[in-house]
């Protein structure tokens, strides 16, 4: 059977959808729905994917590896909590990752003053060094990634997906959450 859903050929993926909506079609479903919420899981995994593959593999990074790096570069010491959200993982995740990061010497620990319960994290020196080296190479690709839109067209893009972004987090924030 060939890729159908996970084609990066659009008009394997729009007869897919079509197939899709053959198959469920007696059903009560929003297809407009699913073929977004879809498309922009699958975009996301294969941008992901192409990051680790052709610019993170080179460094012997994960994505998220990067990801805490460039949280920290850009915002400077965090407490592990706010990176892990930052990152879009769990404190147990983060662990992990930042276990192999300071193995690295690239992130070090700086416990709290008053609560041993907390660490914040840093880099190093030469996590600095290392995020500074990748950047441009990384944003090179993000260049690349989205290199059939227009300037306008990605503006556009950001800002839809900033929408569905806030919508989703609307949506799954507690009741009485007085934060938002």
């Amino acid at each position: 059977m060939s890729r159908r859903i996970a084609s990066s050929t659009a008009a394997v993926v729009s007869q897919a959808e079509s197939d899709i909506r053959g198959q469920l079609g007696d059903h009560d479903l929003d297809f407009t729905a699913m073929s977004a919420v879809s498309n922009i899981y699958r975009t996301g995994s294969a941008v992901r994917n192409h990051m680790e593959r052709s610019v993170l593999s080179a460094y012997d990074l994960s994505w998220v590896a990067f990801t805490v790096l460039w949280v920290l570069w850009i915002w400077g010491e965090q407490e592990s909590g706010h990176v892990a959200a930052e990152a879009g993982v769990t404190k147990g995740t983060l662990t992990g990752v930042v276990k192999t990061l300071t193995n690295r010497r690239l992130v070090r620990r700086v416990p709290h003053a008053h609560d041993g319960r907390r660490v914040s994290l840093a880099l190093t020196r030469s996590g600095t060094r290392l995020i500074e080296e990748l950047f441009p190479e990384f944003n090179r690709h993000e260049t690349l990634a989205v290199g059939a839109l227009s300037n306008a067209e990605q503006r556009e893009l950001a800002r839809l997906l900033r929408l569905v972004l806030a919508h989703i987090s609307d949506v799954d924030a507690p009741l009485g959450d007085v934060s938002r």
